[in-house]
């Protein structure tokens, strides 16, 4: 891998536009995007992004700033990303699947200066703006355009100033918790400088390397393995409007991606189509899951049905994502596990916060240069996440073992107590995912005044399957036994997930709101 210099976002573009100007950096793939076939170049990114500095200048925003964006994929959604942190700006993608009130809280309590907003989102976001009792600018921008809106008193000069350094915000991206208001994280220029070397070095990734960006960037995986790390290695992103699952093939070998990141979710419609044609995954090396556990059947039938290894990785956006990560060895990977620390330190650790021995299950805690500087305007949830000597707490459950890999079983607030019995509920989940009928599966506590809590299951049934509550309990019970087999089950559709693809388990609650606890 070529070497890279650089501990914000700015030095990391200059350097690599410095070092080979006309290698691509980003290109469009999507047959429904106006700009299709329209490429970035290293040193057109280094241009663009003080053009996009000066642009939101002349709009009123400083370093140190935040701006918004309420933004689908795309080139310009990137550079304005890019831009604004090579400013000096902090930026705040915002999650384009939050409600309307979660939308406005983001926007309000960010601080943002400005927010750039899709044509399609412009009436949306005037709406929440009006709502807002300070000024807050509004730039209407189309993701897919080429070129900038025409802005009076815009100086490029003034773009040259001085950069931001390691320790100023770069990014602010709010959780998607599953109860209580969304928190902003900030990320620094260090912590993202630090994940893009830590994936690239990891993965073994070099300036040939090209990934397909299916993930949306207000996702923290995305925003951090697909955009920045590519700058680090000097590889490129190629980038459709969104993930389509009948296109993602074609779309990665038109591009000639050599290497795909997505998250489980993905990876369970990808298994649910037809294997494409050899030569359209020929070129890829390698398969990267993150954001949430990926189920074992779903890992063992992706690698059946497309020869593409898959390389199961976790992190938190309090983590500038990437913390965990299997080896690019297929011989050393295993099965279920997030993989061994990456980039950082991990520890499992008990409720007294001291580090547990191998194989006794705990609380995760990292340490290290991509952990976040703390949550924006919330001192007491900065200070509630950290020890005292300074781990990052994660609220997952799981144990490590004689090798160093990582297991994680469930979130701390989501496992199940029955009877003073601990279950974690991915257990449960991973049960039912062998059952031919089901193509997903998600298990939780309901209370219940005999146990304390019993378990209910949401099932996701297969496109055509059919299957009973007493089919799935009878195997349930020769898998699990029948303690920990759910007593209440309910059909849906689907499961709510966060913007990296976790379950929200807390959600799936009101489903038996009906059920009989007694």
């Amino acid at each position: 891998m070529s070497s890279v210099s650089g501990t914000t976002v700015r030095e990391l573009i200059a350097h690599r536009a410095a070092l080979d100007p006309e290698a691509i950096y980003a290109l469009s793939v999507d047959e429904s995007d106006s700009a299709l076939g329209r490429q970035i170049s290293y040193g057109e990114l280094a241009r663009e992004c003080r053009a996009v500095t000066a642009l939101l200048r002349a709009q009123g925003v400083q370093a140190g700033d935040t701006v918004s964006l309420v933004m689908p994929n795309g080139l310009q959604t990137l550079l304005l990303l890019l831009g604004a942190m090579h400013g000096g700006m902090r930026a705040n993608p915002v999650n384009l699947l939050s409600q309307p009130d979660q939308m406005r809280y983001v926007l309000e309590h960010s601080d943002c200066r400005l927010v750039c907003a899709a044509p399609e989102w412009e009436e949306r976001v005037r709406g929440l703006l009006a709502t807002i009792d300070r000024p807050i600018g509004l730039l209407v921008i189309d993701p897919n355009s080429a070129g900038w809106p025409a802005a009076e008193n815009a100086s490029p000069a003034g773009a040259d100033a001085p950069g931001p350094g390691p320790d100023d915000v770069a990014l602010l991206m709010y959780t998607s918790g599953t109860t209580g208001v969304p928190k902003g994280v900030m990320l620094t220029h260090g912590n993202l400088a630090a994940n893009a070397r830590a994936v690239s070095e990891e993965h073994g990734l070099g300036p040939s390397d090209r990934v397909l960006a299916v993930l949306p960037l207000y996702h923290i995986n995305a925003f951090t393995v697909t955009m920045m790390a590519p700058i680090a290695h000097g590889g490129s992103v190629a980038m459709p409007a969104k993930f389509s699952a009948g296109r993602f093939w074609a779309q990665a070998a038109q591009s000639e991606c050599t290497w795909i990141n997505v998250v489980p979710t993905m990876v369970s419609y990808l298994i649910e189509g037809a294997a494409p044609p050899r030569e359209q995954t020929a070129r890829i090396r390698f398969c990267r899951s993150a954001s949430a556990a990926l189920p074992p059947e779903h890992h063992r039938t992706f690698e059946r049905m497309f020869g593409i290894g898959i390389i199961e990785t976790m992190g938190l956006t309090e983590t500038a994502a990437p913390a965990f990560s299997n080896p690019p060895d297929a011989t050393r990977r295993k099965l279920g596990s997030v993989g061994r620390a990456s980039g950082c330190e991990a520890r499992i650790v008990d409720n007294a916060l001291t580090e547990v021995p191998d194989g006794t299950t705990g609380e995760l805690v990292i340490r290290g240069p991509n952990v976040m500087l703390g949550y924006y305007k919330n001192d007491e949830a900065t200070r509630a996440s950290f020890t005292p000597d300074g781990w990052l707490r994660t609220g997952d459950l799981g144990h490590r073992d004689a090798d160093g890999f990582f297991f994680v079983t469930g979130r701390i607030k989501e496992l199940i107590i029955k009877g003073g019995e601990n279950i974690a509920p991915r257990e449960i989940d991973e049960a039912l995912l062998k059952h031919p009928a089901v193509l997903e599966a998600a298990a939780v506590g309901l209370p219940d005044r005999h146990y304390g809590q019993e378990i209910g299951a949401c099932i996701v049934l297969r496109e055509g399957a059919e299957c009973t509550e007493d089919q799935l309990r009878d195997f349930c019970v020769e898998a699990l036994g029948r303690y920990k087999t759910p007593r209440h089950w309910r059909f849906v559709q689907d499961l709510p997930r966060g913007p990296s693809g976790k379950v929200q388990r807390l959600k799936l609650v009101p489903h038996f709101e009906s059920a009989d606890a007694a």
